[in-house]
């Protein structure tokens, strides 16, 4: 169990590592750098995928698929978007294996050399784009409105779980339009969606900002983001929205006529989240004692655990729970009711605390005859005895308490975090304490590469809703419009 384990305070790298596997989340693959997402991780994961896939088709968009391939002669076409992903690369060489005739095992055919190297999808601009070509002929067919949920490969040298692996999964939305208005346009509409996801379903507070050049996705022309704080104080990259103005067009020479019949490119715009997402949830909301799940999210939403001695106590507390799984199936509630004799009620109690289920339900004897049951909510550990009547309506406020506190508490914990600092003698000295830090830079990349080299800290992003305040980079002394976030991160 996670509570035997360190604490957040004495390792908090070890205190990830160590929920993520009594949690059952996930575990390390013989593969080197990949992971195995096991089955209560993945349905967090479904949960997600199922409420963003909605609002992007509430917002036009359709799902495609594409090839998990890409010939290397694509990458070469953006010059800056192949510099970005050409150190991630897996590159796939031969098409075909033999048996060694020594006997010793299967060999790759010398002679089964492909003419052309593919390499394994690190993103899948390019392969989309030499489609778009093929579709777009006029302005009528437009805009292309695609999401793509798939796999996605990108050699890292250290890989962490869900936060960093070498294959994960993602959705990456592509778009194609008419104007540059329209595209700038929907990355910031889906950037929105993202924010309204991390918000009000995940309940992680965020800040919504501009990345700078040297922060920039490989390729765009400008990157917007969402950056939350974890409880170490690092930074996060939650989601990415990035208007790609013509480039990939050109690169294609995917053009369309217009109403006049003039021939242009097409503007376009990528987006995209992944299974990082997992590592944010179970770091903003986590404890020493497990996981912490918000309701919306959650697989399991309610457990119901019965205490009794004799089968008579069981049969008459389980006609008693059906009752109240029925009623919270009718409010959309999920619920398990754990009737297992072959574990004590403590150890089930302990084991639905590390998974994070938001709501427990305890019912023995007396408090079948007193026609009541006890109710523990994760989120504080705090326990009440209940009418039994009504309880369903009890339960479905409650969980939107959770809910609502979660987020408050992450809020309140970053507000306490985040400080002002005017000097980079006092940038250095409290950096390695962790937070975001809101200072003055020049906007020049060479500072910003100066103050990442010296302190590991980065310019996360400029909030979009920075008030504009005139002052001075806190290296150079030079002109600054406002402040920008500084924060180590994941």
């Amino acid at each position: 169990m996670a509570q035997k384990g360190v604490t957040r305070a004495e390792d908090y790298s070890k205190w990830y590592n160590d929920l993520v596997y009594s949690a059952d989340l996930a575990e390390h693959s013989d593969v080197r750098g990949c992971m195995v997402i096991k089955p209560y991780g993945y349905a967090i994961w479904e949960k997600m995928r199922d409420v963003l896939d909605i609002k992007f088709k509430e917002t036009g968009h359709s799902n495609a698929y594409f090839p998990l391939f890409i010939p290397k002669s694509y990458l070469s076409k953006e010059a800056s978007h192949v510099d970005g992903f050409a150190k991630e690369c897996a590159v796939v060489t031969h098409y075909r294996l033999k048996n060694a005739e020594d006997g010793s095992g299967v060999i790759v055919d010398p002679t089964a050399k492909l003419e052309e190297e593919l390499i394994v999808r690190p993103t899948s601009e390019t392969i989309i784009w030499n489609s778009y070509k093929n579709w777009i002929q006029s302005y009528r067919d437009l805009p292309i409105l695609i999401n793509q949920w798939a796999n996605v490969v990108r050699w890292e040298m250290r890989t962490r779980l869900f936060l960093r692996t070498t294959e994960f999964l993602w959705q990456e939305g592509h778009t194609a339009h008419a104007t540059k208005a329209e595209a700038i346009a929907e990355a910031e509409q889906m950037l929105d969606v993202y924010a309204d996801f991390a918000e009000n379903y995940m309940a992680m507070p965020v800040i919504k900002g501009r990345k700078t050049e040297s922060e920039r996705f490989a390729g765009a022309e400008d990157t917007l983001c969402i950056e939350a704080m974890m409880q170490d104080g690092k930074a996060l990259q939650a989601g990415t929205s990035h208007f790609l103005g013509q480039n990939f067009a050109k690169a294609f020479e995917v053009k369309f006529a217009d109403k006049e019949g003039k021939l242009d490119y097409v503007w376009a715009t990528s987006w995209g989240v992944s299974t990082r997402l997992m590592g944010a949830l179970i770091m903003t909301h986590s404890d020493d004692e497990g996981l912490v799940l918000p309701p919306t999210l959650a697989p399991i939403q309610v457990v119901a655990v019965p205490i009794y001695r004799t089968d008579e106590e069981l049969q008459a507390i389980t006609e008693k729970i059906k009752e109240l799984a029925a009623k919270l199936k009718a409010r959309g509630i999920s619920f398990k009711f754990d009737d297992d004799d072959n574990r004590r009620p403590g150890w089930k109690f302990a084991h639905y605390e590390v998974k994070g289920v938001p709501v427990r339900v305890a019912m023995g004897p007396r408090d079948l005859e007193n026609g009541k049951a006890e109710i523990a909510r994760r989120d504080t550990k705090e326990k009440q005895t209940v009418d039994f009547e009504g309880l369903d309506a009890f339960i479905e406020n409650l969980l939107g308490e959770i809910q609502t506190n979660l987020f408050e508490r992450a809020k309140a914990f970053r507000a306490t975090n985040t400080k002002k600092v005017d000097t980079y003698e006092e940038f250095k000295s409290q950096i390695d304490g962790g937070g975001f830090f809101l200072a003055h830079w020049d906007g020049t990349k060479e500072t910003e590469s100066k103050i990442k080299e010296e302190t590991q800290a980065t310019i996360r992003c400029i909030a979009l809703d920075q008030e504009q305040e005139e002052g001075v980079c806190m290296v150079t002394g030079k002109p600054s419009a406002g402040r920008v976030i500084f924060a180590k991160a994941y």
